[in-house]
């Protein structure tokens, strides 16, 4: 077993993946360019299908045109605490790539290859002091637009990047859930030989 960061693996693993996390509560700061580009460098050796590197990421300091733009197109929810994040990102991939003959092809992992960038990044983050926290809650055709997104990608998740602040700094619905959340056991989700998990 392995013990951090008020959780327990039941098997050893490295104790970075119990303190890796997705606060809500950030100091605001500004996060230097170079921090913010070693976080990219982690992401940028993610394993991809074939080597394609479908992934991509439109980012912006707090303060700037940009991260107000992508402030803009996170839902209600979100916009609650991401106003103190350093940065803002929108996590992109990339569906649909041309073939030798010309002929247009869909990227069958690119949503699984671009997973494996983002986590690569918030593993790197939380090794730098930081944390990275994705989300679901984003107006995808809002931010393609506003992003000037072409067709052929995909909107993944929005992202806030920062330092971790008190959860008091929250209001106070959201304070009382700021802590590592558990998981489900490997049990329920590693079969051998034949699927036996729950069903939809």
């Amino acid at each position: 077993m392995t013990t951090s960061n008020s959780r327990t693996a039941d098997h050893a693993i490295d104790t970075l993946f119990l303190d890796r996390w997705s606060p809500r509560a950030f100091t605001g700061e500004a996060m230097p360019q170079e921090a913010l580009a070693t976080l990219f460098e982690a992401a940028r050796w993610a394993p991809s299908a074939g080597n394609g590197q479908p992934w991509f990421f439109v980012y912006g300091h707090r303060g700037t045109d940009a991260f107000a733009r992508i402030y803009e197109t996170l839902d209600d929810g979100n916009r609650r605490w991401t106003d103190k994040a350093s940065v803002l990102a929108v996590i992109l991939s990339r569906t649909h790539r041309r073939a030798a003959n010309g002929e247009l092809r869909p990227i069958y992992t690119h949503a699984f290859d671009t997973g494996a960038a983002w986590h690569a990044l918030a593993l790197q983050a939380t090794l730098s002091g930081y944390h990275a926290h994705a989300m679901g809650g984003i107006d995808r055709e809002a931010a393609m637009a506003a992003l000037q997104v072409p067709d052929g990608f995909r909107v993944e998740a929005g992202l806030a990047i920062g330092k971790i602040a008190p959860r008091e700094t929250l209001p106070e619905d959201l304070a009382v859930r700021e802590t590592p959340s558990q998981r489900k056991p490997a049990s329920e989700f590693a079969f051998e030989g034949f699927f036996t998990g729950e069903k939809p």
